[in-house]
């Protein structure tokens, strides 16, 4: 073995350093330990969160911003970082592009797609903001989009309105839908002959409403509409093949749900449409066709690529099935407990499998910014309050992990019940 292949081995396994880290091996073991074991089995689930470093001055509902790593992954991250770091630009120079494709390939696996179909990007809103600005639009163009859609990809759209004279077409998606149809309907309705791009959340982030994505796919194409899906809190949460949905093209942070340090996200793009889309940086010297062409970001922070592959592991090891069984269990378990209260309001379906982990949850007569206050500093509970009045959605979301435990979340429903005396 030359020496060039030696250190991108090294990078790639963490070897400098991962001799000291015993727990390394202790956790192989624990993730993954109880084959059969269910979403209520509490005792599997405390082994998970065994593996986790945990604040102790407050229960931490607010997962869906960012998921912190386990022990083992944050290990394996401060041992890539030593290894770039002792490496320097020698390692920058050298085996850094090929280390990348081989996480994008990795990756590409969890996606259910061609490596050559997705770049490695720094998180959701540069990959949807990459295809929002990038399309070649022109004036009078359509674009259509939700009010329940993230800021900064709606923010990106009234800058291409103003910069390329794009109209806007906001539409509202039903919170409790009776069927796909219903949802469907609206994002149809809003469609003309002038409509270039549909965006649509997998999930959307301030209720856990799961959208049936394939289903408006289908439509949007029917009508010669292409779709852009806001996959933020999709990969890793919910088990899905992105070819699977039929859209354009797909975003997501892999520093949510994956467990992969801040600064990694991924865009998938269907082949055909590569070409026709303009770099967020100029990058010159590929072919059209070639998606790395979209991948120029300047020097940045490669450890954080690197622990892709550790996170991707870990996730296999746990087993997507059970993760998202947990999620949803943990929950509906609390929802179940909370909804026939009167003076709470659930911003979230009620159908299980229109949500997962994440939901919504009001007080009646009482601000999202006074609850989420009022749960911090008298009951120990960490979550954001949503205060969106154009999207119907006032409360405090609720996003609980792995290794949240029920007890934690009995403290949660006592808590909303408290607030209704």
């Amino acid at each position: 073995m030359d020496k060039r292949t030696f250190l991108k081995n090294a990078s790639l396994l963490g070897l400098g350093t991962i001799g000291a880290i015993p727990a390394l091996g202790r956790m192989a073991y624990t993730v993954g330990a109880i084959p059969a074991a269910g979403a209520d089995n509490e005792d599997y689930w405390a082994q998970v969160r065994n593996g986790y470093k945990l604040k102790s001055d407050y229960i931490n509902l607010e997962n869906g911003y960012y998921c912190i790593q386990p022990q083992e992954i944050l290990d394996k991250y401060i041992n890539h970082i030593r290894e770039v770091n002792l490496q320097g630009a020698y390692y920058l120079r050298t085996v850094q592009f090929e280390n990348k494709h081989a996480m994008a390939a990795k990756l590409a696996v969890l996606a259910g797609c061609s490596v050559n179909d997705l770049i490695i990007t720094r998180n959701t809103t540069e990959s949807l903001d990459m295809i929002i600005a990038g399309i070649d639009w022109k004036p009078g163009d359509e674009a259509v989009m939700a009010h329940q859609d993230y800021g900064a990809m709606l923010d990106m759209f009234k800058q291409v309105g103003r910069r390329h004279g794009v109209v806007n077409k906001l539409i509202s998606v039903p919170a409790n839908p009776t069927s796909d149809d219903e949802v469907v309907e609206v994002y149809e309705k809003a469609i003309t002959p002038k409509t270039r791009l549909l965006m649509v959340c997998h999930m959307i982030n301030i209720t856990g409403h799961i959208l049936p994505v394939r289903k408006i796919c289908d439509m949007a194409h029917s009508k010669g509409v292409q779709v852009l899906v806001d996959g933020a809190h999709a990969l890793a949460h919910i088990q899905f093949s992105i070819p699977d949905l039929n859209c354009d093209y797909y975003g997501c942070s892999l520093h949510k749900w994956l467990s992969v340090p801040i600064g990694a996200g991924l865009l998938y793009v269907r082949r055909e449409h590569v070409p026709k889309i303009w770099p967020l940086l100029g990058e010159e010297g590929k072919t059209q066709d070639d998606i790395l062409r979209l991948n120029h970001t300047g020097t940045h922070p490669p450890a954080t690529d690197l622990t892709i592959a550790d996170a991707i592991d870990y996730y296999y090891r746990m087993g997507a099935a059970r993760k998202e069984d947990r999620l949803r269990y943990l929950q509906q378990y609390w929802t179940n407990k909370v909804r026939p209260m009167s003076h709470v309001v659930l911003n979230t379906p009620q159908d299980p499998m229109r949500v997962c982990a994440i939901a919504n949850v009001g007080i009646k007569g009482l601000k999202p910014a006074q609850m989420a206050e009022t749960l911090l500093k008298k009951y120990g509970i960490y979550t954001v309050a949503i205060d969106n009045e154009m999207a119907g959605v006032q409360g405090c979301r609720i996003t609980p992990n792995v290794y949240t435990t029920t007890q934690e979340l009995d403290v949660l429903v006592k808590a909303l019940a408290d607030m209704g005396k």
